[in-house]
């Protein structure tokens, strides 16, 4: 056998054993439904969370920049 058909059989061999690992990983990778429907209820909860948090900072009643003064007039006396 000469060199040049040793390194090919091995880039064969290589992309063969590369293949296969690929597979494995994205059979490892799949989440069954129970999780998904756990993953999408949680982040449901989070953009509910989210939101009332919106509407806390955008009310015109939260004055954020007062509450930074009285903590920094707080932390200075």
């Amino acid at each position: 056998m000469n060199l040049t058909a040793i390194a090919i059989v091995a880039i064969c061999a290589w992309a063969l054993v590369s293949i296969i690992e690929t597979a494995k990983d994205k059979s490892k990778k799949k989440i069954n439904d129970k999780e998904l429907g756990t993953y999408k209820a949680e982040i449901a909860e989070l953009k509910e969370r989210v939101s009332v948090l919106e509407k806390i900072v955008t009310d015109e009643k939260y004055d954020l920049k007062k509450q930074f003064a009285d903590l920094e007039k707080d932390r200075v006396a």
